[in-house]
């Protein structure tokens, strides 16, 4: 490797929007994240079946509890 052309690898901090943070090794020294797997929907599953459940209420409300069955 030649020297002097590849960046400094350093100890990063990653942050997300929700407030998680861990530390990793990276080229930076912070990053910034809208989504983590500690918020995002595939992973915690939560967040998904929230909208899945208001689709659902409205579509009782619109049609009658007695179409679903």
């Amino acid at each position: 490797m030649k020297s002097k052309i590849h960046p400094e690898y350093v100890e990063c901090t990653i942050k997300c929007a929700c407030g998680f943070t861990y530390k990793t090794r990276s080229t930076k020294s912070e990053i910034h994240v809208e989504v983590c797997s500690q918020c995002h929907p595939f992973y915690t599953g939560k967040k998904l079946t929230d909208i899945v459940t208001g689709r659902i209420e409205k579509f009782r409300e619109r049609y009658g509890k007695d179409y679903i069955k």
